[in-house]
């Protein structure tokens, strides 16, 4: 998932590199749910993700290794807000920048709403995070953003949790099940595993 590029795979790809040089990895950067490919055998790890409070849709046969329960933040321009935890349901009065409902993280936030009293008027749908960021950032929009999409550094922003009814999203890493361990999709897991848990955020060289 494009969200998960700078704290999860562009630091693992580096690792690989530099730990199993003879690996080469093909990536693909998708919005688009890739468990199917998976068992299908196009592609042979899959770092996705699941919403706690919705239904777990994973296909027989895919083993799930979790990797990062990653928070859902409230993203509002740096003047406009504390950083006081907010509740959901105050985000009914709020011009939301919200993901299209047909994708997980839309049908997240709507369920998330719903449960809390109210149905969500968004003011900008897309699923861009970096639009959402900057909708939020010229003090257009109140965004809901995972916390590993989020540049800390980033100016002009604040970000709060949500206090009453978290919004988390597990991030996993998939495989097919098989009889035996496969070293290569081991070591990617691996890899990704130990990304999440550092949370570093990859930095191109000048």
């Amino acid at each position: 998932m494009p969200s998960t590029v700078a704290r999860i795979v562009a630091p693992a790809l580096t690792a690989l590199g530099s730990h199993h040089p003879q690996l080469t990895v093909t990536c693909l950067v998708t919005d688009q749910a890739q468990l199917r490919e998976l068992t299908l055998g196009t592609v042979d790890v899959v770092l996705g993700q699941r919403y706690h409070h919705l239904t777990d849709a994973t296909p027989r046969g895919i083993e799930v290794s979790p990797l990062l329960d990653d928070p859902l933040l409230v993203v509002t321009a740096a003047e406009q807000a504390d950083e006081r935890p907010v509740t959901l349901r105050e985000l009914a009065t709020h011009d939301l920048a919200v993901p299209p409902p047909t994708t997980d993280c839309g049908q997240a936030i709507l369920q998330a709403c719903h449960q809390a009293g109210f149905t969500p008027t968004p003011r900008y749908v897309t699923a861009d995070i970096a639009a959402q960021l900057t909708l939020a950032r010229a003090g257009l929009a109140t965004a809901l953003v995972p916390r590993t999409a989020i540049d800390p550094t980033t100016p002009g922003i604040r970000t709060a949790p949500v206090e009453d009814l978290p919004i988390l999203r597990l991030l996993f890493a998939a495989t097919r099940r098989t009889g035996t361990a496969n070293p290569t999709t081991t070591a990617v897991v691996a890899a990704l595993r130990t990304a999440a848990r550092q949370g570093t955020t990859y930095v191109p060289p000048a």
